[in-house]
């Protein structure tokens, strides 16, 4: 039974009723698997695979500032988009730490929408209203919507045949549509790696939607097979790769981080930027065969000390070995650096590699 002080999104009966082994995770009870990781993580390479991200949370920001506003809240430069468009950004605290990563999409031309991480709904709530001035308005609408990611190869032929006659938005672009009298969203991007899209419909219709999407084709998947897949691309989890003690330049989230501008913990990043980074997260796989490594393994130098820890780490379903993320000294974060995995007191020989693990042929 779900501890009673755990969520459940309005699918977590049809999940059940799969056959779906359930696990809490943020604060939800969330499905982590239905047939088997391997087999849900090589559907979304190959074909069509669907996730319940209905315990994400959704913001709408609007006003005559909003823009400038969260501007300067994220670190990614709005003005960049266009109406239709959507980034990944990041909010920082006071620190330049991390506090969530999050997309934002530009419905008008200030009117947004933000989808957040489960964790993170109220903390970045509270903080977004600590700073918000008095012509903005930030609204949370997380509880209104069931959530679907819809990724893999398949995923436009698997949406033709659900709303025939739509198109899907192009790639970081968001649509609205409206289906029998229903106000769907759908947004063009994904957590996998592979072509995809989220569907956001009223939670009392999700369940009608999901059988929809699965009857068309798509395979039910779980939180297992999204780590593995988000993990193969370099993808970075918060609150495992992304802390309030790390910075995004040292995440290696440079690219998403506009320094020309100001934002808070901009200053910061700039001095980092200036001086050079201390430390680095690095992606590491194993050279040979081992036990799968796992958040907060130690990573040491060849027959030698520790030098940091896994924040994230799995056996990778597409390469058949061990990858794993870790914050290391930046001496130690080149790729082709030499590492060993502590697993329970045996350690297996890894390298630094060059990100992300999994490359399209």
């Amino acid at each position: 039974m779900p501890d009673s002080d755990v969520k459940s999104t309005p699918l977590a009966a049809k999940h059940i009723e799969l056959g779906a082994k359930m696990v809490p995770f943020a604060g939800w009870n969330m499905p982590v698997q239905y047939t088997g990781i391997l087999d849900e993580h090589k559907a979304v390479r190959e074909t069509c695979g669907i996730f319940d991200i209905s315990h994400m949370g959704q913001f709408t920001v609007s006003g005559p500032n909003a823009a400038a506003w969260l501007n300067s809240m994220l670190t990614n430069d709005i003005n960049k988009l266009d109406i239709g468009q959507g980034q990944y950004s990041i909010m920082l605290n006071e620190q330049a730490g991390v506090i969530d990563d999050l997309i934002l999409y530009r419905m008008e031309p200030e009117t947004f929408f933000v989808v957040v991480n489960a964790s993170k709904i109220g903390e970045d709530f509270a903080w977004l209203s600590a700073h918000k001035p008095a012509d903005v308005t930030l609204e949370n609408h997380s509880d209104e919507y069931v959530g679907l990611a819809v990724q893999g190869p398949l995923c436009g032929a698997i949406f033709a045949k659900v709303i025939p006659g739509v198109e899907l938005p192009p790639r970081n672009g968001i649509a609205r549509i409206t289906v029998d009298g229903a106000d769907l969203i759908v947004c063009r991007t994904g957590y996998t790696g592979e072509d995809g899209f989220e569907f956001f419909c009223p939670a009392t219709e999700g369940v009608k939607w999901f059988e929809a999407f699965l009857s068309a084709g798509a395979k039910p998947c779980g939180l297992g097979a999204r780590d593995s897949l988000r993990l193969e691309m370099c993808y970075p989890l918060n609150g495992s790769d992304l802390a309030p003690d790390k910075t995004p330049l040292e995440a290696g989230l440079g690219f998403f981080c506009a320094l020309d501008t100001e934002f808070i913990g901009s200053g910061i990043l700039r001095e980092q930027k200036a001086n050079g980074l201390a430390q680095r997260l690095a992606a590491i796989e194993y050279t040979g065969k081992g036990a799968p490594p796992r958040a907060h393994y130690k990573v040491h130098l060849p027959g030698g000390e520790a030098i940091g820890e896994l924040t994230s780490g799995v056996l990778s379903p597409s390469l058949m070995t061990g990858i794993a993320l870790a914050y290391l000294p930046a001496a130690h974060a080149k790729v082709g650096t030499e590492l060993e995995i502590d697993v329970r007191g045996k350690k297996f020989p890894a390298l630094v590699v060059k990100k992300p693990f999994y490359k399209k042929g």
